[in-house]
């Protein structure tokens, strides 16, 4: 943990709190959720670790690493200093057609390669959709806790949407 120092607080939920965080090294700023140790680490919080490192796309928070302190567990990630998306909203009041669809081509792109990487969100909204800093800012799909993996599609070759042979 003293790999990072704390910037200040971004968020909090009922997984805990995510702050704001710079590497002491690198100075780069990252974004850390920290979940209490303990009863709280359950299934949703090991899914959210293991479907969330296997994701590597422009429009997926980039899972960073997982750090253990005394009282609580890590799990470092790329910061999107735009913020949420629901807060862009909010403030536009409405987007132009123009503007919708650049974000939801990026938020379908980001969606399409979980599902080819056999991972389902399962927590799709505004909330769980941040923004880059950057001036023409990229969506980045975030918060894996819900996420599972398509057994299904990996085990067989039937769709349930489909007639058996």
């Amino acid at each position: 943990m003293e790999k990072y120092e704390p910037v200040r607080e971004i968020g909090s939920g009922n997984f805990g709190v995510a702050k704001l965080m710079r590497n002491r090294d690198t100075r780069e700023l990252v974004a850390m959720k920290f979940i209490e140790r303990g009863y709280r680490i359950d299934e949703n919080v090991f899914r959210e670790i293991v479907n969330h490192r296997s994701l590597r796309h422009p429009n997926i928070i980039r899972f960073k690493e997982v750090v253990l302190t005394p009282t609580h567990l890590g799990i470092v990630m790329e910061y999107a200093a735009g913020g949420e998306l629901f807060e862009r909203i909010c403030d536009a009041g409405r987007f132009h057609e123009d503007e919708a669809r650049y974000f939801f081509q990026q938020l379908v792109c980001g969606v399409s390669f979980c599902h080819a990487m056999q991972i389902c969100h399962r927590d799709l909204k505004l909330e769980n959709t941040l923004l880059d800093g950057s001036p023409a800012p990229r969506l980045k799909i975030c918060d894996f806790g819900y996420s599972k993996v398509l057994f299904f599609l990996l085990c067989s070759r039937f769709m349930p949407w489909n007639q058996p042979d």
